[in-house]
């Protein structure tokens, strides 16, 4: 699921105040030796921290529905994610460094969502909404400076870009078969005879040919 972020990630960076500047996409460790190698403009988002979001912990089984939104499935509710990326620019000025920092705000900040249709894979097919937050207060998070020690590489400008993605969380149980009939009554009359007539409810979705859910 994580590398199913980092296209989602990719594809935003690569597009709006990015697109086809040809500027080069990566996810490396900024090191001193990766620094060194770089010969062109880069933008690296280093994934630097992962950790459950527990506020969005949920207890419980969710519905799993079909084409026809028949309820075949059940799974636990997904456990939410906070992956943080250490977002920096690359190139041999520091003015032209700010000016790429600022392409990736303009870029990021109107996503404050990501819908089901940005995403792919399994990311998509759970149908939710992710958050994405550019240089929030997160105080669960690593120190960047901390980070940037960790690294050995000198401190820089950089931005703080936050994705909560939900995980989905396995086994899948099998539903019950989709309700077909309405409930039905038998009447036993006062002498405890039982009533050739049996009285049914059948449900107004049912008569029109649907099935409960």
């Amino acid at each position: 699921m994580i590398h199913e972020v980092d296209e989602v990630l990719k594809g935003l960076l690569s597009g709006g105040a990015l697109a086809g500047s040809g500027v080069e996409i990566a996810f490396d460790a900024p090191t001193r030796e990766w620094a060194a190698r770089r010969n062109a403009p880069a933008v690296d988002a280093y994934l630097y921290d992962i950790r459950e979001d527990l506020q969005r912990r949920q207890r419980g089984t969710v519905p799993v529905r079909d084409e026809q939104g028949v309820v075949r499935s059940r799974r636990q509710s997904p456990r939410w994610f906070r992956l943080a990326y250490l977002v920096t620019a690359w190139t041999k000025r520091p003015q032209d460094e700010h000016r790429l920092l600022s392409a990736v705000l303009a870029t990021l900040l109107p996503h404050e969502t990501l819908s089901p249709e940005q995403l792919t894979g399994p990311l998509a097919e759970l149908g939710l909404t992710i958050p994405l937050t550019v240089s929030g207060s997160h105080t669960e998070a690593r120190s960047l400076a901390d980070v940037w020690s960790a690294l050995g590489g000198e401190l820089k400008p950089s931005l703080d870009v936050v994705l909560t993605v939900p995980f989905p969380a396995y086994p899948e149980y099998d539903a019950g078969p989709p309700v077909t009939e309405g409930a039905a009554v038998r009447v036993r009359t006062v002498d405890g005879a039982l009533e050739d007539a049996e009285r049914r409810h059948r449900p107004s979705h049912l008569a029109a040919g649907g099935t409960a859910q």
